[in-house]
């Protein structure tokens, strides 16, 4: 017994010292091709002018954090979902809330484990229409319908992502692969392919062709990692991995185009990630902001970057609301708000 743990043991060894040298030499390569730098690049265009953001109105009811929102496609209605177990009526700490597409009915979940779904009509009763669509053996951390009214895709933290379909309840597709809580889930641009991104709460990030969601071809998820990582489902395999944060990756989000992704992390940085030079391309960071980088989004135009407050600063005021320029990598504005 003892020689074949031995054995194993030294197996295992030379297998991880060649896949450690695989990664010097995919680093090297990488090198070779990385003869210019964003910021370089962008030094030829012209800056962008400062922008005039403002806070436009203040929505008050919730008494908690508020853990998610989501815009109804009309853009001028959103769902918001907090930590006083409310959503548009009592629940269990809801955590996660979507829109549908048409706009007729939210999603919602949390550590009820389940997938609710509320039909939008104010001539009835909510509470006596709702229906469970799916249930996770762990709370239900996230969710979102998939350009359609008839399925919703959720992340659960048992380790699982599984798309529903609304009407009969049953799951269409799950998956599986990691070894910690998923946390996020978001749509890629339907032009990007058959690929999607995923991470959790554990060491590793999966992406892989998504066969079941049609019109959609990518699905990514937020990773408490410090790796990005891209898996291609056709060859079973990972394509592409991506790595540089000094603490945990909290929030990822596609650029317009699908060609890159961009990472918020603990160590108050955000970095982009392009897909086709497979490698890091900017780096953004300001000396006053000292708190994770929770969530993230691009401007419509892929040009700007903008960064919400932090939910937990340890006491820091005011909340900052950052703005950066996604070519220079500069400060376009921060903006001072109060709670």
């Amino acid at each position: 017994m003892s020689d074949g743990g031995s054995k194993t043991e030294e197996s295992i060894d030379a297998l991880m010292q060649e896949v450690r040298c695989l990664k010097l030499k995919l680093e090297e390569e990488r090198k070779k091709l990385s003869d210019v730098s964003l910021s370089n690049v962008a030094q030829r265009l012209e800056n962008l002018s400062l922008q005039n953001i403002k806070v436009r109105r203040v929505l008050k009811g919730h008494m908690g954090k508020v853990l998610c929102l989501d815009w109804c496609s009309d853009k001028r209605h959103l769902v918001s979902s907090s930590q006083e177990h409310a959503i548009t009526m009592p629940t269990t700490w809801v955590m996660a809330c979507a829109y549908a597409p048409s706009g007729n009915m939210v999603a919602c979940g949390g550590l009820d484990n389940k997938v609710t779904v509320y039909p939008l009509n104010v001539e009835e009763e909510l509470t006596g229409k709702k229906k469970t669509v799916g249930v996770h053996s762990s709370y239900m951390s996230c969710c979102i319908f998939p350009n359609s009214d008839q399925q919703i895709l959720t992340g659960s933290g048992d380790s699982t992502c599984a798309l529903w379909d609304v009407e009969s309840g049953q799951m269409l597709q799950s998956f599986h692969g990691h070894h910690g809580d998923v946390m996020a889930i978001d749509l890629a641009p339907n032009e990007t392919g058959n690929t999607f991104v995923s991470g959790s709460e554990d060491e590793y990030m999966f992406t892989s062709i998504d066969r079941v969601l049609l019109s959609v071809d990518s699905v990514r998820m937020k990773s408490c990692d410090r790796l990005a990582m891209i898996w291609d489902m056709r060859s079973g395999g990972c394509v592409q991995s991506f790595e540089g944060h000094e603490a945990d990756i909290n929030t990822v989000r596609f650029y317009p185009s699908g060609d890159a992704i961009a990472t918020g992390s603990d160590d108050a940085t955000c970095r982009l990630f392009d897909l086709r030079a497979d490698r890091e391309v900017g780096c953004y960071t300001k000396e006053s902001i000292i708190f994770g980088v929770n969530a993230l989004d691009f401007s419509i135009s892929g040009l700007a970057l903008r960064i919400p407050p932090a939910t937990e600063r340890r006491g820091l005021a005011p909340d900052l609301f950052v703005s950066l320029s996604v070519q220079v990598g500069s400060c376009l504005r921060v903006i001072a708000t109060t709670r």
